[in-house]
């Protein structure tokens, strides 16, 4: 037999033969109830029967001592082990059966205990068909209400916090968990979670699964866990082809958990293993789904709602709100799978194919400035930065322009597909993942989409400022000087800041060109970010304390959370004084608020004086997690602009009309 270190298996393997002629499904539940009752001492019997022996050294004279002792050890165990085989042999393992019956003369019943086959074998071949294909992408689909399924071909996991999982009864979920788990194993798994920080047990081996949250979560935290969510959700699905993810939670965390389990489901994969290739370039570079690939797995995902009053809400999902889980699902999976496409697949051309290829969906012509156009129209900053690579860079913008609209937003998004640090270049483990420096394009890209697709009632334009920061004769040099959108002059001393450039003509240009009353930029722009407020929190800099009180709040309402930066331009412009032009592109104290100065540079080319709303986002860090991009961006632009909205379920989680902390300080 091939070593297995649980025990589990081999003790049902061992005693296989003790109970012929039943079924698989019952022998597996009684087994499984058998073991639980064994005691660690006897458990550790079968652990160290299939344990691989490992070779001993020869022992020096001094060493003997120990190993004699060892040797007993391994005895007395031995004879543990012989002693509990003697009495499993001589005994059904059935509840009812408290005789001790003879092997041979087991009387037949409807529950026995031991498989029919050999466990070993059967194992093996459920494993197989659990195992991850590599390359084969997830559809995500909501379900209005919790559906029927059998664990045993459909794995399900229900996660939720230990105070909502105490209040949902077995029969709000018996239509997930039967005939595989019953009422008492359900009660039972869940007084025996102690989330630290989070918790999970199996109710049917590893088909059905309940998991536990944190149970904290503090005031910078979002209510909903959403990243242990996701972590669970990565951990614990078992990529079959079809499986089912329950959330039990509030409505109002209901946005941001939907948003969660979307996360920890990315699209783009280069993998070839298994023999299955690699999805086709042009589906990803369009709609971000992946539609044309047949062999795909399917996760649904459903919702136990609890109500206030501590119930289990009966009334499904509408279809309003499904529409709107849907279109954000698909907004945040495109941003994720822009983010990580590398450059050789989606530089400035492959990005402006799929930003047209977004609007004719939604039947919107996109505006395209590219190429000595930019430098003829005075686009000094996203020109200087993309000139010396082979695909010239381009400022793309979406609008959206309904009847009756009373107010007009633009999203401004940094689209660097490649920063390569210009020639004041990189180094060789700093620049590797510079691909996610298009992340703030992607998000108001994803944004846009399901916005308009959930009935945004005012004007919305999307700013994408595109250019790859490339080595080449026509680089940009430390001590050039541009002239920017804007009319104002910035000497360059480090090319390796260059969002800041391109942003400048893009916040400038949705003020002078689009009339824009609000404006919000998006981007991947300082390193300091992530020093600042850390992976999990972008960096808020904004002119206005109510629109940071209301980025706030929908941090936590979305799960993409945000912190906030000084705001101090009077005290931090400073360090971009230039002897020779209106300002430097860098500042000249690296221990001076970074995140907070590169903000102020975007907004001194729109003006400190500047009449309207003006809000940046710095997302350098929590826009991807490991090796892959979390999509961060659009579940916190849509909760932002809610109220912008058709949609019921994001009217319900914006920000509210509460005032700014300082003012309520002061009248306090």
């Amino acid at each position: 037999m091939a070593p297995i270190v649980n025990g589990f298996i081999s003790y049902l393997y061992d005693h296989e033969r003790l109970c012929p002629g039943i079924t698989e499904e019952d022998a597996m539940r009684q087994g499984t109830l058998n073991w639980n009752r064994m005691s660690d001492i006897h458990r550790r019997t079968y652990r160290i029967k299939t344990t691989p022996r490992r070779k001993i050294k020869r022992l020096s004279p001094n060493a003997r001592h120990n190993h004699k002792h060892k040797k007993q050890k391994r005895q007395y165990l031995k004879s543990v082990q012989s002693s509990i085989e003697a009495q499993v042999n001589n005994r059904c393992f059935k509840p009812k059966c408290k005789k001790p019956k003879p092997r041979g003369t087991f009387p037949k019943c409807s529950r026995p205990c031991i498989l029919k086959r050999p466990v070993k074998k059967r194992l093996c071949k459920s494993r197989s068909s659990f195992v991850q294909k590599q390359g084969m992408a997830t559809d995500l689909k909501f379900n209005a209400s919790l559906g029927t399924s059998d664990p045993q071909t459909h794995p399900v996991l229900i996660i939720g916090q230990l105070r909502h999982l105490n209040l949902v009864k077995f029969a709000d979920l018996a239509s997930k968990l039967c005939p595989r788990v019953n009422e008492e194993t359900f009660q039972n798994a869940v007084a025996c979670l102690h989330p630290a920080p989070t918790d999970k047990v199996s109710l049917y081996l590893d088909s059905a699964t309940i998991a536990a949250l944190p149970l904290k979560a503090s005031r910078h935290n979002t209510a909903s866990r959403a990243h242990a969510i996701t972590r669970l959700v990565k951990t614990h699905v078992m990529n079959v082809p079809e499986e089912t993810v329950v959330l039990v939670c509030e409505r109002d965390n209901l946005f941001a958990s939907a948003c969660a389990v979307v996360r920890a489901f990315p699209l783009y994969s280069r993998k070839t293993g298994n023999g299955l290739a690699p999805t086709p370039v042009k589906s990803e570079q369009g709609c971000g789904d992946g539609a044309n690939d047949t062999s795909r797995n399917l996760v649904n995902v459903e919702f136990l709602v609890i109500d206030k009053e501590g119930g289990v809400e009966s009334c499904p999902l509408s279809e309003d709100e499904i529409n709107c889980l849907n279109e954000t699902t698909r907004a945040i999976r495109l941003t994720a799978r822009i983010v990580d496409m590398p450059c050789n697949e989606m530089n400035v051309d492959h990005f402006i194919q799929t930003v047209e290829e977004i609007g004719e969906e939604l039947c919107i012509k996109p505006e395209v400035i590219r190429g000595e156009e930019l430098r003829e129209r005075g686009f000094g900053g996203i020109y200087g930065v993309g000139k010396a690579a082979a695909v010239p860079p381009a400022l793309v913008v979406l609008s959206h322009l309904p009847k009756g609209a009373q107010e007009t937003i633009a999203l401004v998004g940094k689209g660097i597909v490649y920063d390569t640090g210009g020639l004041s270049i990189k180094g060789k483990t700093a620049m590797p993942g510079m691909k996610r420096d298009c992340g703030g394009a992607a998000a108001i890209l994803g944004a846009f989409y399901a916005a308009v697709k959930c009935g945004f009632k005012d004007n919305l334009h999307a700013v994408f400022c595109m250019a790859e920061n490339s080595v080449g004769p026509n680089a940009t040099r430390p001590d050039d000087i541009h002239t920017l959108y804007s009319g104002r002059t910035v000497e360059i001393n480090n090319t390796d800041a260059e969002g800041r450039l391109v942003l400048a003509d893009g916040v400038v240009f949705a003020n002078r060109d689009l009339k824009a009353n609000i404006i919000l930029d998006m981007a991947t722009l300082t390193g300091a970010q992530g020093v600042a407020t850390g992976k999990y929190h972008g960096a808020i800099l904004t002119n206005s304390e109510t629109w940071e009180a209301k980025s706030l709040q929908a941090g936590r309402k979305s799960g993409d959370l945000l912190a906030p930066i000084i705001y101090c331009p009077e005290l931090h412009f400073s360090e971009f004084a230039s002897a020779l032009a209106d300002m430097k592109n860098s500042v000249s104290d690296r221990q001076n608020a970074q995140s907070s100065c590169a903000g102020l540079f975007i907004a001194a080319h729109l003006g400190f004086d500047y009449p309207g709303v003006w809000i940046h986002v710095d997302m350098a860090t929590p826009v991807h997690c490991g090796e892959r991009a979390t999509g961060y961006g659009v579940a916190l632009l849509l909760t932002l602009f809610g109220n912008h909205t058709n949609s019921k379920l994001l009217q319900s989680i914006a920000p509210s009309q509460e005032e700014p902390p300082t003012k309520r300080m002061c009248r306090d």
